[in-house]
């Protein structure tokens, strides 16, 4: 991959800085761990925002390199406010936010938008749900809501009104009728699994389910998995059910 200059700048400006304070750090005192939280907290800045100005760019190739940063500080548990937001950014590029060229849309990158919904799956807050959210109901390309879907399971957040479910009840049902993508599919179904336990009403995502397993347009695996979830409902509500007989004789 070709950096830009921009993407050279910003990486020299970033090693210069942490070469800067290792020269500086050649004795160790007392005040040793107080002195390492100052520079650990100026480089995190430092960082944010040489993400913030890559994510912003219109290249594309910035914006992966942007990504990888994003990806690699998640994993190791440093993500800030900025980096959320620079997530959020990314993962409305071209749909929330456009750049047009003679009315043609040239920030349109399906491939940025569903990285930066994967790695908001990594950060379990209320921020990354309403994000992923409102990408999923917005964004009409399949790999793009498919990756919404996986990160809102992987996160498990879902309100007493079961909002995140019945917002993948809804997309599940569009693309089932519209463009029935089995790839989808089959992570609406694994998102269903992770949510159930903390779903109210499993009435419509069990429909749902039902309309994944009745459509002839997916594969027969996911057509499958989704027999079998409907099955396991079906042995869960008949184990119920018996409990429940038992308890009243029992009385």
């Amino acid at each position: 991959m070709k950096y830009s200059k921009l993407t050279a700048a910003a990486l020299c400006v970033f090693f210069a800085t942490g070469v800067a304070f290792a020269q500086t750090q050649t004795v160790k005192s007392q005040n040793s761990k107080s002195e390492r939280t100052v520079e650990d907290e100026y480089l995190s800045n430092v960082e944010d925002i040489i993400i913030t100005e890559l994510a912003a760019s219109e290249d594309y190739d910035n914006k992966l390199v942007a990504l990888q940063y994003l990806e690699n500080a998640v994993s190791e548990g440093r993500s800030s406010p900025d980096m959320v937001a620079a997530l959020d950014s990314l993962a409305g590029e071209g749909v929330k936010t456009q750049s047009r060229t003679n009315g043609r849309v040239m920030n349109n990158f399906p491939d940025v938008r569903a990285k930066a919904c994967d790695i908001l799956g990594a950060i379990p807050t209320e921020e990354s749900k309403k994000t992923l959210l409102s990408i999923m109901s917005e964004d009409q390309e399949p790999m793009v809501v498919a990756s919404a879907v996986r990160s809102l399971g992987n996160i498990g957040l879902n309100s007493e009104k079961d909002e995140v479910v019945a917002t993948i009840n809804f997309i599940s049902h569009k693309f089932n009728a519209m463009n029935p993508t089995s790839s989808l599919a089959l992570e609406v179904l694994c998102a269903y699994e992770k949510l159930a336990p903390n779903v109210t009403d499993k009435g419509e995502m069990i429909k749902s389910i039902a309309e994944i397993a009745s459509n002839g347009s997916y594969v027969l695996p996911v057509r499958q998995k989704a027999l079998g979830m409907l099955r396991s409902f079906q042995s869960v509500a008949s184990g119920n059910g018996k409990n429940n007989r038992a308890d009243a004789v029992e009385k």
